[in-house]
């Protein structure tokens, strides 16, 4: 051994040494009773520790009888139709064969009183009530209840069920990069993949693609006459200039003007020698022209066209689609089908391939991708694209999914944030209003505060820092719209 390391151990025996003479003063010690004084401390010790112990493992009996009914309530909705009788006694088998070991008050004798299964039109709901006696804690005797009631109950829905699913996806520019439209694409084909595999007959899943950028597109061959489209806003933009006027759209070119807008008056304009312009006259382009591009509908004070499902009349501009020109080669939106194509397929007439289709382009405005994704969902509009069920349809339900990587930047009216996001609110909440459910994600960037809001549920809401995570977050989506409705 060396030097240094026996001096180590010599101090080390000191300090033992010195503890045990220390322990035998203490012990003789008489005054104020100190020993007594110390065996009685043990015991609200012992207690405290005892609960904390018997607390976790109460907590850790719960999550697994929770997880055997869940199990039991999806084995049960995969068995049906079943009898009460049946369902009693096979959900019985199931729960106790999942449960395994606990310290629970639940054993194969008693599991009828405290198991219960009731069944609904397409629902289960199963509940279990038990106890877990204290064991741990016991040293406090009567100040503390012998037993602590622990329950947990589920419901899945399993008859003929059906979904009406719409994907609001953010195409805009910012999603080039990252892989992020990338990745996206691999997502979103893996849950219609699901989908489809988990409908058990045509029809009991449809699904919608609304790619948004600050505008959507249609099919401008398709929709060029149609009745709900207003052509105002399109007309004003998109012509030519004549009659001695100048100016690329109908506001300059019908009104005199220099051509330096620094000189408001003919004299100023031409006495630096510039052109003055008199009113012209506008000829609007033929609609033929018109790539498909859609804004936001009127804001109004009461209605709000722009964020509702309100129905389109003809004879009010207000209510109407106003055709545009910015959105590029967005790619065009496709209403609720069941045609699901190819995982591979550059065919736009099904939903695989309208995925495929998509590209990065333009500025970001989450307002109209969700209120095009309700229009989907919608069974209110004329509009032609809104083929959704009825609102309360038996065993159907609406999801709306609603994805962005970005702040909103631009919207009809505006490029001011602070003036959109209202809008977008506005538009979450009338969704909700419908009865339809929102899972919003963020994809790395954008206002969290604003998407975790207009999700249906904080557990709707996902937030992913590296594009590669959207396929597991597809995955779970899918998997549990799959599982609670379509699952047999």
């Amino acid at each position: 051994m060396s030097t240094h390391a026996r001096l180590a151990f010599v101090g080390l025996w000191r300090h033992v040494l010195r503890g045990l003479s220390l322990l035998r003063e203490f012990i003789a010690d008489r005054r104020g009773n100190i020993l007594i004084l110390f065996g009685l401390s043990l015991i609200p010790i012992a207690g405290v520790a005892g609960i904390a112990l018997d607390y976790a493992f109460a907590n850790q009996g719960r999550t697994q009888m929770q997880a055997a009914l869940d199990i039991t309530a999806l084995t049960l909705s995969k068995m049906m139709p079943l009898d009460q009788g049946q369902l009693d006694t096979t959900g019985r088998k199931i729960f106790l064969a999942n449960l395994g070991k606990t310290p629970l008050t639940i054993k194969a004798e008693n599991v009828a009183d405290q198991l219960t299964i009731t069944p609904a039109a397409g629902k289960l709901t199963l509940a279990v009530n038990t106890q877990y006696p204290i064991y741990m804690a016991g040293v406090l005797g009567s100040f503390i209840p012998s037993r602590i009631p622990i329950g947990s109950r589920t419901e899945v829905v399993w008859g003929q069920g059906k979904v009406e699913v719409a994907l609001a996806l953010d195409n805009t520019g910012s999603m080039a990069s990252s892989g992020k439209l990338d990745q996206l694409i691999v997502a979103s084909n893996n849950m219609i993949e699901i989908l489809k595999a988990a409908a058990q007959n045509p029809g009991d899943a449809k699904v919608a693609i609304v790619p948004f950028g600050f505008q959507t597109r249609v099919d401008p061959t398709t929709y060029v006459g149609a009745p709900w489209l207003r052509w105002d806003l399109w007309e004003a933009q998109n012509g030519t200039c004549g009659g001695g006027g100048s100016g690329s759209t109908q506001a300059i070119c019908t009104v005199a003007h220099c051509s330096n807008s620094n000189w408001t008056t003919q004299s100023d304009c031409l006495s630096h020698n510039k052109t003055w312009y008199t009113p012209g006259t506008w000829t609007p382009q033929n609609h033929s022209a018109w790539n498909g591009c859609i804004a936001d509908r009127d804001k109004d004070p009461s209605v709000n066209y722009d964020v509702n499902d309100t129905s389109v009349d003809t004879g009010v501009a207000a209510t109407k689609f106003p055709a545009a020109q910015e959105c590029g080669s967005l790619a065009t939106v496709m209403p609720l089908n069941y045609n699901w194509g190819d995982t591979n397929s550059i065919d736009t007439s099904t939903l695989h391939g309208k995925i495929n289709s998509m590209n990065a382009v333009g500025n970001t405005n989450v307002t109209i991708g969700l209120h095009w994704a309700f229009q989907m969902l919608s069974p209110t509009g004329t509009l032609p694209l809104s083929q959704g069920a009825a609102y309360g349809t038996e065993n159907l339900t609406k999801y709306l999914i609603i994805l962005t990587d970005g702040d909103n930047t631009q919207n009809r009216w505006t490029s001011s944030q602070s003036q959109i996001d209202p809008r977008t609110t506005a538009a979450c909440d009338a969704v909700k209003a419908r009865g339809i459910k929102i899972y919003s994600i963020r994809v790395i960037d954008g206002n969290e505060t604003l998407l975790r809001n207009c999700a249906s549920d904080p557990s709707m809401y996902f937030s992913v820092t590296d594009a590669s995570q959207l396929q597991g977050v597809f995955n779970v989506i899918g998997t549990t719209i799959a599982n609670l409705h379509l699952a047999m």
